[in-house]
């Protein structure tokens, strides 16, 4: 039987790279993009199931160009993972209008030019697409996530809009909206001291009381991807600690 092959952004590190590591390890080809070499190629030299194209989702072209190469290495597309996304901390008065450009590029729009030059195939196939979105868009908070909280739930909302619009065509759309997890994105811009102050306080926020690990959410990626789970579609789940009900 011919593998299943899912095509992965952002999967050089945190909930990209375990979920490309749990796709592989349960029969599955993978393809991970990014736009940095050396972590993509780290994760691809983890199994040889796992191959990897350096690719920056948001630049013009670039969505089509990633969905072709994956196909023609691997003759086709499964699942597609829209896992790259951009942080910003920005409040009102402080907001960068390129910054925003450039988070909603990233994460609004780079998910709809991959599906779209996507969906041919996965028609063909059957297949589904996960989106990860945040438990941000569903709980405002008051340190400058607006932006960020503001293109996650528009991402929520096209994935239950795409899912509603593809049904007929036999292509699922899910989605997972992860809370707090301890990934590389918690410990850019500040010292190793103020990381873990960060972390904890997040932590003690959450009903369970930690902090999700990558594995914990990239669990629920595969399974909605995986054609077991051929009944579900139109779903923003969330995998936050119980954050959305603190």
């Amino acid at each position: 039987m011919t593998a299943r092959v899912a095509l992965i952004t952002g999967g050089g590190t945190g909930i990209g790279r375990a979920a490309a590591e749990q796709f592989a390890e349960r029969g599955w080809q993978v393809m991970i993009s990014g736009r940095r070499e050396s972590p993509l190629a780290e994760v691809a030299g983890l199994n040889p199931d796992i191959r990897y194209h350096v690719a920056d989702v948001s630049a013009a072209g670039e969505a089509e160009t990633l969905v072709a190469h994956t196909i023609d290495v691997h003759g086709r597309l499964d699942a597609l993972v829209n896992n790259a996304g951009v942080f910003l901390a920005a409040t009102l008065d402080t907001a960068d209008d390129e910054q925003i450009a450039r988070l909603f590029r990233i994460n609004v729009f780079a998910p709809a030019q991959l599906l779209r030059a996507a969906l041919p195939q996965l028609k063909i196939t059957g297949g589904s697409v996960v989106n990860v979105t945040s438990a941000v868009a569903q709980r405002p908070q008051a340190f400058g996530a607006a932006y960020y909280g503001a293109s996650k739930a528009a991402l929520d909302h096209l994935t239950r809009s795409w899912a509603a619009e593809l049904a007929g065509a036999g292509v699922r759309v899910n989605a997972v909206a992860p809370g707090p997890t301890d990934t590389p994105v918690q410990e850019v811009g500040g010292s190793p001291e103020e990381t873990a102050r960060q972390k904890k306080a997040q932590a003690g926020n959450l009903p369970l009381r930690r902090m999700g690990e990558p594995g914990e959410v990239a669990r629920w990626i595969h399974l909605l991807a995986d054609p077991a789970s051929d009944w579900v579609t139109g779903q923003v789940l969330a995998v936050d600690g119980g954050m959305t009900i603190a």
